[in-house]
């Protein structure tokens, strides 16, 4: 009697406890990467990741720190898959010059950690990020692109230069990673808003102090907002942690 009691609440644990963590093991880090160009002007970026869109490659363009943008698509599990798929689009003249960006190692710090060392905190990269963006205009591209998408290809690209690989849909999004409570959010967090937990209708980065970073619609720019306004506080549906 006692090891059938024993091992009931064993299968009673294991299948029917709340599992909080359990998600974030299917957050995949992201892998070796092309990089094209190095545009003065971003519409000859959004040309490039609208002609790539077309082609059914997920792109995505930013802002260097030195003021240019450039594209960058793929993730690709060694460096050697990463040139030969760079050399066939340059073959094809899909691409001109190009490079390999090595993948991102992110830090997993615990709460003690994050205080003593806030600059190595991936989240902290993340919204730093994110702030890079801001006043960029922003269109995920292609034609095939559906309206509203633009948030989430925007968090994605954010995402992947932090190295992590993120699903392209805000739903998608929504279903991985460590759920958060409004008032424990930190840096780097996603914030999803909608009618309801099942109908993602947006996603932004949160940056702090109460203020996320977003694409928030087809052709404008990107923003800071607060998530305590009166249009995304009625809206709030969830956040998440993905490191």
């Amino acid at each position: 009697m006692r090891i059938f009691f024993v091992l009931s609440l064993f299968i009673f644990l294991t299948c029917c406890s709340p599992v909080l963590h359990k998600n974030r093991s299917y957050v995949e880090k992201a892998g070796y990467a092309i990089q094209v160009g190095a545009f003065s002007d971003v519409q000859n970026a959004i040309n490039l990741v609208s002609k790539l869109q077309n082609k059914g490659i997920d792109a995505f363009y930013f802002k260097k720190p030195e003021g240019f943008f450039v594209v960058r698509f793929g993730s690709y599990k060694t460096k050697d898959m990463a040139e030969k798929d760079a050399k066939k689009f340059a073959s094809s003249g899909l691409i001109s010059d190009y490079f390999i960006a090595t993948p991102v190692s992110f830090k997993r710090l615990t709460i003690t950690e994050r205080k003593k060392y806030r600059e190595d905190d991936i989240g902290i990269i993340i919204a730093k990020t994110a702030e890079r963006f801001v006043g960029i205009p922003y269109k995920w591209g292609g034609n095939n692109v559906v309206e509203g998408m633009d948030c989430s290809g925007f968090v994605k690209a954010v995402y992947n230069l932090c190295g992590i690989n993120l699903p392209r849909t805000a739903n998608e999004q929504f279903l991985l990673g460590d759920y958060v409570h409004k008032y424990d959010l930190s840096e780097g967090d996603l914030v999803f808003f909608g009618s309801s937990k099942n109908h993602i209708t947006h996603v932004g980065i949160y940056v702090g102090n109460g203020y996320m970073v977003h694409a928030p619609k087809r052709g404008d720019v990107i923003k800071r907002a607060s998530i305590d306004s009166d249009y995304f506080s009625k809206r709030f549906v969830g956040a998440k942690r993905y490191y």
